[in-house]
């Protein structure tokens, strides 16, 4: 089989891709600072901060394709942290892209619908960006960043992401189920908007995207939901207290980052290439007893 490189392979997105991926491609997955254990994956430590170490994994590896979803993705840490976040999210996102151009192969780079204000959605791919936070900022940076060093990139532009998780990972919907779980009541925003999907869906949308897409693509899920809509979804298909969900409005908790309202994504570019998400309600009935 083929091999595909995976960056990011301990976090939620990378996790889920190598899964999936490895019944059709030899896996190659990178972690830095927590290693997980994936059956049937080869997993290396890099530092994909260090540029040599980059070049080595390409000349030891030889992937005849690269999925790059390795960032700091919390917009809280990069708001606090932003020369660090930088150099994951912007310097190494643009020399994977010089190496996949030096080595002629399919690159997909997972950028985020926070490249938006939030002010005018549905967002297609050809909207202009607007982000609001430094890790929008930067994602914009990377977008632009690779597809200057290689054009035939495929960009694409996450949603809220929710489902299964490594040990040690954990995806939005974590710790809502433990709280729920415990008893605890739970305060979600009523005034926050996305088109959330599965990790699975997530990384069948990649790698759709690595053999059919060049430039920007949106892999959104085909509802628009608010987080307190989503939260009570999802306690509904988990057999948890939706009662124990409350809303609130995003002035009530402050945070590092400021927060788009809506940031939807307008996917039908991908449906038309046959990226195919189910309803939430199915893809969360789809979690039972695995989260």
């Amino acid at each position: 089989m083929k091999r595909l490189l995976v960056t990011g392979a301990s976090g939620f997105l990378g996790w889920n891709l190598c899964q999936l991926a490895k019944s059709e491609w030899d896996v190659y997955g990178t972690y830095f600072s927590r290693r997980v254990e994936i059956p049937g994956i080869t997993l290396v430590k890099v530092d994909l901060n260090n540029f040599q170490e980059i070049k080595n994994l390409f000349s030891e590896v030889k992937p005849a394709a690269l999925v790059h979803t390795a960032a700091q993705s919390s917009p809280n840490i990069c708001q606090k942290n932003p020369e660090e976040s930088y150099l994951i999210n912007v310097t190494a996102s643009g020399n994977l892209a010089g190496l996949s151009a030096d080595y002629a192969i399919p690159c997909a780079f997972t950028s985020t619908d926070l490249v938006f204000d939030g002010l005018n959605p549905p967002y297609r791919e050809t909207d202009p960006v607007c982000p609001i936070s430094y890790y929008g900022e930067q994602k914009v940076m990377a977008e632009q960043g690779m597809l200057e060093r290689y054009p035939k990139t495929a960009v694409c532009r996450m949603p809220l992401m929710f489902g299964t998780v490594a040990a040690g990972a954990t995806s939005f919907i974590q710790p809502f189920i433990k709280a729920l779980k415990a008893g605890e009541e739970l305060s979600l925003f009523t005034d926050e908007y996305r088109t959330p999907a599965s990790g699975t869906t997530a990384a069948k949308g990649l790698l759709l995207a690595l053999e059919k897409a060049q430039g920007i693509l949106h892999l959104g899920g085909k509802e628009r939901v608010s987080r307190y809509e989503f939260g009570r979804l999802m306690a509904k298909a988990l057999g948890l207290p939706p009662e124990k969900i409350k809303a609130c409005q995003q002035k009530d908790l402050p945070m590092a980052a400021p927060r788009s309202p809506d940031t939807s994504l307008d996917s039908s570019q991908a449906f038309a290439l046959g990226y195919q998400p189910l309803s939430l309600q199915a893809e969360l009935e789809a979690l039972r007893g695995r989260v």
